[in-house]
C-alpha cells in the first residue's frame, strides 16, 4: 500500500458523498465507478445542480477509504447502497433520474430495470461487459488469487487529461475476488437492460480502454426503452466526466434529464 491510501476507516478528503439538495422537485442520483469516488462526478453534479436539479452522488461501500476495505467489499453491498439511495430520493422528490459512470452505470441499469417509475436513465461509459481475457481471470480468480493481494490496475488512458488524472482519488488496484464481483454485476446489468423502459441516454468514447464500442451498441439494441440514444464523446478515455470532451457530456446529460421531466 502506498502513501496515496489512508490506513484507517476514514474517508479520504475529496471522496465524500456529494449532496446538493435544496427541495427541487426533480432529483438526480449519480453513481460512481469501481474503485473510484464521487469526485469523478463532482463537475457533472455541479452542472446539474446549477440547472435546477437536486443531486446526490453517494460514496459506495468499500470506496474512498482504504484498499483493505475495498478488497473486502462486495457487489451486494454496492447494489444495496444504490437501492437505498434511490428509495430515499424517490421518497423526497416528485421525479427521479438516475445516471451512472462505469460500474455505476451497471448499478444504474439494474435500478432502472427494477423501478419503472424512474424518470430517465443515463449510462456513461457503463461497465456492462468485460474483455474476454479479463472475464477469464475473473471467473478463475479462486485459482490465481490465493494470496488476495491487490494488484495495480490504473491506466493513463482511462483519463487522458494529465491534470485530471493527477486529481483522481481512485484506488487504482483490484483483486481477483473484486474482478469476480464486477464481472457478476456486469452480467446482472446486461440482463436488466431488457427490462428498462425509462428513456435512456448512453454516452461513450470510442477511445475507452475498458469498454469496447460494441458494448455500448449492444446495450442500445437490448434496451426495451422506446426512447433511447447513443452519443459518442470525442477526446476522452473511460472517465469522460472529467476528461477532454466533458462539456459535451454535461450538456447531453443535462438536456436529457430536462427533456424528460414531464
Amino acid at each position: 500500500m502506498t502513501a496515496a491510501f489512508i490506513d484507517d476507516a476514514g474517508i479520504k478528503p475529496g471522496a465524500e458523498t456529494i449532496d446538493l439538495q435544496e427541495g427541487n422537485p426533480t432529483g438526480v442520483l449519480l453513481l460512481h465507478g469501481f474503485g473510484d469516488t464521487p469526485q469523478t462526478l463532482g463537475l457533472l453534479a455541479q452542472r446539474l445542480h446549477d440547472s435546477g436539479f437536486d443531486v446526490r452522488a453517494p460514496l459506495l461501500p468499500g470506496h474512498g477509504t482504504s484498499v483493505a476495505q475495498f478488497v473486502r467489499s462486495r457487489r451486494s453491498e454496492w447494489l444495496a447502497c444504490a437501492r437505498q439511495e434511490l428509495a430515499q430520493m424517490r421518497a423526497s422528490h416528485e421525479r427521479v433520474a438516475v445516471a451512472g459512470l462505469s460500474m455505476g452505470g451497471a448499478l444504474a441499469a439494474i435500478l432502472a430495470g427494477e423501478n419503472r417509475e424512474i424518470m430517465s436513465l443515463t449510462l456513461i461509459s457503463a461497465y456492462l461487459d468485460m474483455p474476454p481475457t479479463v472475464r477469464i481471470a475473473a471467473a478463475s480468480y479462486w485459482i490465481w488469487d490465493i494470496a488476495a493481494q491487490p494488484r495495480r490496475s490504473s491506466s493513463p488512458r482511462s483519463i487522458l487529461n494529465p491534470e485530471e488524472r493527477a486529481k483522481n482519488l481512485g484506488y487504482g488496484v483490484y483483486s481477483g475476488r473484486l474482478l469476480y464481483e464486477l464481472w457478476r454485476l456486469a452480467a446482472q446489468a446486461r440482463h436488466a437492460l431488457s427490462s428498462v423502459t425509462a428513456p435512456t441516454l448512453i454516452l461513450q468514447s470510442r477511445a475507452d480502454p475498458r469498454i469496447a464500442p460494441a458494448v455500448a451498441e449492444h446495450a442500445l439494441e437490448t434496451l426495451s426503452a422506446k426512447e433511447k440514444k447513443l452519443v459518442w464523446v470525442e477526446g476522452g478515455g473511460h472517465i469522460i466526466t472529467v476528461d477532454y470532451g466533458r462539456e459535451k457530456v454535461f450538456d447531453e446529460v443535462t438536456s436529457w434529464i430536462a427533456l424528460h421531466q414531464g
